[in-house]
């Protein structure tokens, strides 16, 4: 008898790990599928088959028979959409750190006030022409402002021992304020200027350049596994303080340092792409429904998964209108109705 449930605890615990890698393998295919179809999409026509030539001749180093083709793939489409599938996985990486970390399915780096303190930043650059860095532009800028609330929490957290739910709520309160003070230098924005900062703010991949992929890569990556290794950790601090403290961890300090760290690889993003939300608060969600709750699987599920839905997002972009409209509106048309629903389900449920 003993031995059957030996048996069938371990068939059960084998269906489990098959199902999280099959999604992570699932959600990894796909993305190199809709990826190849992204990048025939324009109005200048490429077919699935030659961007997979173009793409090989440029890796092997041999110049592509027809030359406009080879420029419209490698310089114009490719690096946006490499963009969006490393700016997904980056941002839900980053909100499935920040759940685990502060035990709350609604945090992510938007409600955080990362992403507004961002844009506040970029916002005295565009109108005011105030740059905290001389010759650092909006990137530099904005990544400076990005970094501001994450700061507050940190001097909080030291001066009055700040609970997760006080690290939320004063996240949620920058948010606003940043906002606030955004649209407060819009009012009076050129009307040039304030085309470009709405444009910023509601989140585009379309700058997105080659040397700003590099830095978003880097920074992403060590980010990403620095996290993965840190899995076991975000676990037991995901399962309460007291516990966490009993098993050696100083809860405070580790916590701390790894909200620093998802700061800046949010903050990065941010700084090149503009406001996406929701993508941090989605993908880890979805995910940790199909995965569980193991950070050892639920990172690179909700990271894949994340690069998967900013890439559908902004294909989506190019196809509901004949204009291109920014992806971060098609991010928060399809998070809004699920951070609704995060609202209206309860937190065991949500972490079951």
């Amino acid at each position: 008898m003993v031995e059957d449930g030996r048996s069938e605890f371990r068939r059960s615990y084998h269906r489990m790990v098959a199902r999280r890698v099959l999604f992570i393998l699932g959600c990894a295919v796909l993305c190199l599928l809709v990826m190849a179809y992204a990048v025939t999409l324009g109005p200048y026509p490429v077919s699935m088959s030659e961007v997979y030539g173009i793409i090989w001749d440029a890796i092997i180093n041999m110049p592509y028979d027809d030359a406009d083709a080879a420029h419209v793939v490698i310089d114009l489409r490719l690096p946006r959409i490499l963009g969006a599938i490393v700016c997904g996985f980056a941002l839900a990486v980053c909100g499935t750190a920040m759940q685990s970390l502060l035990k709350n399915p609604l945090a992510d780096p938007y409600t955080m006030g990362i992403s507004s303190g961002a844009g506040f930043g970029a916002a005295l650059a565009f109108i005011a022409g105030i740059e905290l860095v001389f010759g650092g532009g909006v990137v530099l800028n904005a990544f400076i402002f990005a970094m501001i609330p994450t700061i507050i929490i940190l001097f909080m957290s030291r001066f009055r021992r700040a609970t997760p739910t006080m690290m939320i709520l004063c996240g949620t309160s920058l948010m606003y304020l940043f906002n606030a003070l955004t649209q407060l230098f819009m009012i009076v924005a050129d009307p040039d200027d304030l085309s470009t900062v709405y444009k910023w703010m509601v989140g585009t991949l379309e700058d997105i350049g080659y040397g700003d992929l590099l830095i978003i890569v880097v920074v992403a990556a060590a980010g990403s596994v620095i996290v993965q290794v840190l899995a076991n950790r975000l676990n037991v601090m995901g399962s309460g303080d007291e516990g966490a403290k009993t098993l050696g961890i100083n809860i405070d300090t580790e916590r701390l340092l790894i909200l620093i760290l998802i700061t800046v690889v949010a903050a990065t993003v941010v700084s090149f792409t503009g406001i996406i939300g929701f993508v941090g608060l989605v993908a880890p969600h979805v995910a940790r429904i199909i995965v569980g709750s193991d950070n050892k699987y639920l990172v690179p599920a909700a990271g894949i998964f994340g690069a998967l839905l900013l890439l559908l997002a902004d294909i989506a972009s190019r196809l509901l209108t004949d204009m291109i409209l920014p992806v971060g509106v098609v991010t928060a048309c399809i998070g809004g109705p699920i951070f609704m629903y995060l609202i209206l389900r309860s937190s065991k449920e949500a972490w079951t």
